[in-house]
């Protein structure tokens, strides 16, 4: 994911002299750092997990902190969400006896090191302790774990879904919704209606305005897919960039993630931490990558293919040519940026860190 404030200035428009933004046309950024912060404050604020169940007490302390970058940016309306959060908050508990004699109060930690949009979908990993290992505090923590974690991934999701819909820009976008503007045919229809006259049309353009609105429909469910097309240059020899491309080590190098990557024919994948999974459909050495791709956060049954031509055109240059089709344009959520982030994620997080990492800039 690029770092709020760098990305290409070609695609970020300065603001207007008149300070808008028609219809929210151009690239707009806000950084949402703090916004975050004050959101987490908000919904972690006097959060009680045990109130005497078990003789345990225990509640939320504070927010310690929120860390890294969190932006959201708006083209034409839609909106694109960026965030990797490094969260964590202090939480207080309390053993009693049963005639309420405290037996021991201690205080522990709940970190979350990666809260990210590229992993909206899933919850995201927590690591609990407790200051005070001994029995008791073993057992306000084991208790804060079953009782806290459910609790603490519903606001992380609370936090995901709020993002999703513009975080700080939300009000703003909202006010900037333009009002659909009334039908002709529909105003004179109702002066007709109100005047009471009859109007002159028969049953026949009726049907055909009928089958015309069918027609449309039926043609409006086939659309909502895009296809991303891209091509790279490398230094490098094809070989090379292609065994990179298909060796789960070497993924799991440049893209700090997990990775597994079958390299045989309808052999299974699964990268970036499991959040794309697919199958090879088509391998040539050197030459020819054809996958099936799915991420997690994709409608249930729809499944994209990622073809992936090699070409040598001189000793130590390679063009690559991408082709990904039946990429949906909204993922389960209704979330409208699946292709502008799958794009992204095949230029920044994949391409040019396998530059970056392995020297292979143009």
């Amino acid at each position: 994911m690029a770092k709020f404030g760098e990305g290409d200035k070609r695609w970020i428009v300065e603001d207007r002299p008149d300070g808008t933004n028609v219809h929210n046309w151009h690239w707009s950024e806000t950084n949402c750092l703090e916004w975050s912060r004050n959101f987490f404050n908000k919904q972690f604020s006097g959060v009680v997990f045990l109130a005497g169940e078990g003789n345990l007490f225990i509640k939320v302390n504070k927010i310690e902190k929120v860390e890294g970058e969190a932006y959201v940016n708006v083209r034409k309306g839609k909106i694109i969400p960026g965030y990797e959060l490094n969260v964590s908050l202090s939480w207080e508990g309390e053993a009693k006896d049963s005639d309420g004699k405290t037996l021991l109060k201690t205080d522990g930690l709940v970190d979350m090191p990666y809260i990210s949009d590229e992993n909206a979908d899933e919850d995201p990993e927590i690591r609990f302790s407790v200051k005070d290992e001994g029995p008791i505090g073993k057992t306000l923590k084991e208790a804060m774990v079953k009782k806290g974690k459910s609790i603490i991934q519903e606001k992380v999701r609370v936090y995901v879904e709020a993002m999703a819909k513009g975080g700080p820009c939300r009000d703003e976008l909202e006010t900037k919704k333009v009002a659909p503007k009334p039908v002709a045919a529909g105003s004179a229809t109702a002066a007709v209606e109100k005047s009471g006259a009859v109007p002159a049309v028969s049953a026949a353009p009726k049907a055909a305005e009928s089958k015309v609105v069918k027609e449309k429909k039926k043609v409006k469910t086939k659309e909502g897919f895009k296809t991303i097309t891209m091509t790279e240059k490398f230094n490098c020899r094809a070989k090379d960039l292609y065994e990179i491309l298909m060796d789960e080590n070497r993924w799991k190098g440049f893209t700090q993630s997990n990775a597994k990557i079958s390299k045989d024919v309808n052999g299974e994948i699964s990268v970036f931490d499991g959040s794309v999974t697919g199958m090879n459909l088509e391998l040539e050495e050197g030459k020819l990558i054809v996958q099936k791709w799915r991420f997690g956060s994709w409608p249930d049954g729809l499944d994209s293919t990622v073809k992936i031509v090699f070409k040598e055109p001189e000793p130590g240059v390679t063009v690559v040519d991408l082709t990904h089709t039946d990429v949906p344009e909204e993922d389960r959520y209704g979330n409208a940026t699946v292709v502008e982030n799958t794009e992204r994620g095949w230029r920044d997080l994949i391409f040019h860190r396998i530059r970056g990492v392995f020297g292979f800039g143009i």
